[in-house]
């Protein structure tokens, strides 16, 4: 949403409260691209991540109104619904093995990568992996949870038994530690 600023974002918002069609394409338009990203990230399928996109406009068109501009910016208030999606999308699946039809197995093999890109991100890869083992216990543990399971802060706190604020102490060290030791 970087080509409105947060006032005008908010009159997207609030336009969409009262019903303005062109509002609501218009903030679509603008957020749709972060926000699938945000849900085939934690989904890893095209198909649910769409899915979930759908679903969470849907939710924005019939809860407009809800949104206060005092407890999060817009673009915040959009992922935390995408996020709770796909969340409850992966709490609704089983985890049975799917078959996969030709057209995903296809989806799994990149043709487009070559041995010196594997190789860099098999590098990439192990370097994170060595990065994680050097951190605490609960730190790593909250980056996991966060990070690879999809959690909210506050499913962490609940999860691991801790203050929320604790949660959010670890997380930040930890994202501190990681950016120095893969060197960002």
């Amino acid at each position: 949403m970087n080509e409105c600023s947060l006032e005008q974002q908010i009159g997207l918002i609030e336009a969409i409260a009262q019903g303005d069609q062109s509002a609501f394409e218009k903030l679509y338009r603008l957020t749709s691209p972060r926000l699938f990203a945000v849900a085939l990230r934690m989904l890893r399928n095209r198909a649910r991540a769409e899915e979930v996109l759908h679903d969470s406009f849907l939710t924005v068109w019939n809860r407009a109104g809800n949104y206060n501009a005092q407890l999060s910016a817009p673009l915040t208030w959009l992922t935390h619904i995408v996020r709770n999606r796909a969340i409850d999308l992966m709490r609704g699946c089983d985890n049975r093995l799917q078959t996969l039809d030709d057209t995903q197995a296809d989806d799994l093999t990149d043709d487009t990568l070559t041995p010196l890109t594997q190789l860099q991100q098999d590098c990439e890869a192990k370097q994170l992996a060595d990065c994680l083992i050097h951190l605490p216990v609960e730190q790593r543990q909250s980056i996991m949870l966060a990070y690879y399971q999809g959690l909210s802060h506050g499913e962490i706190s609940v999860h691991l038994q801790q203050p929320l604020g604790t949660i959010k102490s670890w997380i930040r060290r930890a994202l501190g530690h990681l950016k120095d030791c893969v060197g960002l």
